[in-house]
């Protein structure tokens, strides 16, 4: 009989085991709200009434795939992607193999899964990262927080997280996961820029709280992203620093020497000799190669993804900044008729009697501002055939038989559609919530193959609406890359067209090399050898 005491001793040691993970998990201590708050920013239905125990199992069972694991949701591509922006090379066979990509995600992640696990229990420790100076210094002053001068991003983040628990303490609120308190300083345009800037679109959502579960569930992600991006950047830097040898001193001339030291804040005495020049510049070289490079170089970096004036934003081609160009320049080119669907789409009025430079103006002071869901735009890129089924299974007697014609064009359907939805959306009940459902379904399906199967006729008269001269001898594939580039940007603003997570990635690193090179822009040919080095790297 010993042996099964003994047997009995190992299965209960597993069974230990196996629950520390659970009884240690961060939301093990969250409030039911928490819970609830949780299961629905991901989604995940629960039932109401329900008890502590049914929501932390219900969490338990998704627990690793939203917030230890996310990739694992991921598709190929976006996996693909990922790998791509850390560097590992992936193989056209491991393309279509899910679990091969997901195992090499695994191995280059940004944490590990054990960091993971724990992120919850400290959230003030990382949550306020990615909000905008401009963010942070609003919700100092609602708080009352007290911020000594002057206000760097380092200083203020220091005092908000050292308050964080106070703060929720004094409204009432729970901190653990946070609820819509976090965001009150926010408007709508607020939260959608920031998913734009992290790479999370939203066009379809236009309710505040659901805008705020988007942000809320992406933050940890977007904080990943952002301090894997610093690190590049001082990696860089430090790359580009560790150029500046004893030879390369000597073989810089006065002026050369100077703005070094001008660039680095090195003091210069009056009247020094180039000798002494170079003496100085060896002397404050420990530091220029330490820690203090590379942490203003992350620090300057940080800074510039929220906008900041600072020197980094100023010298650098900024990707957000960049993103508002290219926007800006697209804007310039489109029809009258156009800019008004682009305001009326996002609810904004148009004063009576507007000129086209006035639209354009409005239109870019309202490049962020979430779009109204199923509006102008909702029918704009949806092609013949899902128009079709979208009017055979809207409810809606006249609109089916527009959908039945053999004779009717894109536009009649259009038109159609639009009528149809209204009829539902005036009638509300099973009849709205019947053409949303259909209208959600339609849309994320045809997301991946918009424009694939539009004449070379329909694309041409899609961007005649925009006002887009079409180029003779135009091919088909260059006719649905521009109306690809067009829909995007009346679609998402100021997002990157690319729309994934990590879009940005690139440009922003690029940003990192052009502020390296502006600090090493003492002349030297070996420097900008070195630092160009880097570029290809990155």
């Amino acid at each position: 009989m010993r042996w099964l005491s003994v047997l009995s001793l190992a299965l209960a040691a597993d069974a230990v085991a196996g629950s520390s993970w659970f009884s240690k998990a961060a939301y093990n201590k969250w409030h039911e709200t928490e819970l609830e708050r949780w299961l629905s920013d991901h989604d995940i239905p629960y039932p109401t009434p329900a008890d502590r125990k049914d929501l932390e199992n219900l969490i338990q069972k998704n627990w690793d795939n939203y917030a230890v694991t996310p990739y694992k949701n991921w598709d190929s591509d976006k996996l693909t992607t990922y790998l791509q922006s850390k560097g590992v090379e992936t193989k056209e066979s491991a393309k279509s193999n899910k679990d091969a990509l997901v195992s090499q995600v695994a191995n280059a992640w940004y944490e590990t899964e054990d960091k993971a696990q724990t992120a919850w229990t400290n959230v003030q420790d990382w949550i306020l990262d990615t909000w905008t100076d401009s963010s942070l210094k609003a919700f100092a002053d609602k708080h009352g927080i007290p911020v000594p001068q002057p206000r760097t991003r380092d200083t203020v983040l220091q005092k908000l997280r050292s308050n964080y628990e106070t703060v929720a303490k004094k409204a009432g609120e729970t901190a653990a996961y946070p609820g819509d308190w976090l965001y009150d300083t926010w408007s709508e345009s607020d939260l959608k820029e920031w998913l734009d800037t992290h790479g999370f679109p939203a066009p379809q959502i236009t309710d505040r709280n659901k805008l705020i579960a988007m942000v809320r569930r992406n933050s940890r992600l977007a904080y990943l992203k952002l301090q894997d991006q610093k690190n590049s950047a001082a990696a860089s830097a430090s790359a580009a620093y560790a150029t500046v040898t004893d030879k390369l001193i000597d073989s810089w001339g006065e002026s050369q020497l100077k703005e070094f030291c001008d660039k680095n804040g090195i003091n210069v005495p009056q009247g020094s000799k180039v000798n002494e020049l170079r003496a100085l510049v060896r002397k404050n070289r420990a530091e220029i190669l330490g820690d203090n490079v590379s942490a203003s170089a992350a620090s300057a970096f940080g800074a510039a993804t929220s906008k900041a004036g600072n020197q980094y934003a100023k010298a650098t081609n900024d990707a957000s900044l960049a993103a508002q160009d290219a926007f800006n320049t697209v804007v310039d080119t489109w029809s009258e008729s156009r800019l008004k669907a682009y305001l009326d789409a996002r609810g904004v009025p148009v004063p009576q009697a507007s000129k086209t430079d006035e639209l354009r103006a409005l239109v870019r002071r309202n490049a962020h501002k979430a779009a109204h869901p199923y509006s102008a735009w909702t029918w704009d890129d949806l092609s013949y055939d899902n128009l079709k089924k979208y009017l055979a299974n809207s409810g809606n007697a006249a609109a089916k038989k527009v959908g039945e014609s053999s004779s009717a064009t894109r536009d009649d359907l259009v038109e159609a559609a639009q009528s149809a939805y209204s009829s539902a959306s005036s009638a509300g009940g099973s009849s709205y919530a019947s053409a949303t459902s259909y209208l959600s379904h339609a849309t994320e399906a045809a997301k991946k193959s918009t424009f694939d199967t539009w004449s070379e006729s329909e694309l041409k008269a899609y961007l005649d609406s925009y006002g887009i001269p079409v180029p003779q001898g135009s091919t088909l594939n260059e006719l649905k890359a521009e109306a690809r580039k067009q829909s995007t940007y009346f679609k998402y603003g100021t997002t990157n067209p690319a729309s994934t997570a990590f879009a940005q990635l690139g440009e922003n690193i690029k940003g990192a090399y052009q502020w390296v090179m502006g600090q090493l822009s003492a002349g030297s040919e070996a420097a900008k050898k070195k630092a160009g080095d880097v570029k290809e790297e990155l």
